[in-house]
């Protein structure tokens, strides 16, 4: 009975509009009974990821909030290119370059390198994973026109991988979670020579579906070895992990693509 005409001149009363406030706040109480937090009508509330640096903290936390602030600036810090005169580009684009950084070049790209690095183990949780041979190691990283470092891939020399086996009967049922089918991977305990390992690659969220990985991996197969352009057959990937493993199939256009340095290896 308090819906008007939406073509009438009066105004529905505000006294009626504040009820149905205060109602609707009763019902939620009622329902959330171990709610800490009050929905005062704020955007958001309670746990929240960040996009772009990828913390979870309590939105209406001033505290949190402040250790986000401090966090996602430190990080977006680290991912800030400024560049310097004797840049190794390798591939350029319409929304940015690609730069190798090798172990001898100078001490400040070597070390912009390794912050990078830093980051995107944090990201892919590889806190306590060193590299297997740092002087053999070239790192490329994906740069945006707008001077940010969006993409990184950490390449290392190998001599031998590993074909991911097929699962019989992989066929995901209709309630089954879409990424379980792709967890667990087995492969061959045959190896099979090997040039280029791809330790990591990562690339920043807000940038992510916009082929900046396959373009990394392109650029790594036509400059890792000098006057040759590698086949997919002469690259593996580290241990990959659920989406690590998505685009590698999809990169290499078959799921039995070459992987190495993982549990049974070591």
């Amino acid at each position: 009975d308090e819906l008007t005409s939406p073509f009438g001149s009066n105004p529905p009363a505000k006294t009626s509009h504040t009820s149905q406030k205060s109602k609707k706040a009763k019902e939620l109480c009622k329902h959330s009974g171990d709610q800490m937090i009050i929905d005062a009508g704020q955007k958001h509330f309670g746990a929240v990821v960040c996009n772009s640096c990828g913390m979870i903290y309590t939105a209406a936390s001033p505290e949190d909030e402040a250790q986000h602030i401090q966090h996602h600036e430190r990080f977006l810090e680290g991912l800030r290119y400024v560049g310097w005169k004797k840049e190794r580009v390798v591939a350029e684009f319409w929304d940015g370059k690609i730069v190798l950084i090798l172990p001898n070049d100078p001490k400040y790209a070597v070390k912009k390198a390794e912050d990078v690095r830093e980051i995107v183990d944090n990201e892919l949780g590889f806190k306590q994973v060193s590299l297997r041979c740092p002087a053999k190691t070239k790192i490329y990283l994906f740069v945006s026109n707008e001077k940010m470092i969006v993409g990184c891939l950490v390449a290392e020399s190998i001599k031998q991988a590993f074909r991911v086996l097929s699962e019989p009967g992989a066929v995901p049922s209709p309630g089954r979670d879409a990424l379980q089918h792709h967890r667990a991977w087995c492969c061959s305990t045959e190896p099979q020579p090997a040039v280029c390992g791809v330790s990591r690659i990562w690339v920043f969220g807000p940038r992510r579906g916009k082929g900046i990985a396959r373009r990394m991996v392109d650029a790594v197969r036509s400059t890792f070895m000098y006057g040759c352009y590698l086949s997919t057959d002469e690259i593996a990937f580290s241990d990959p992990m659920p989406d690590g493993k998505l685009f590698a199939t999809k990169y290499c256009q078959t799921p039995n693509f070459l992987v190495y340095n993982f549990l049974y290896n070591n």
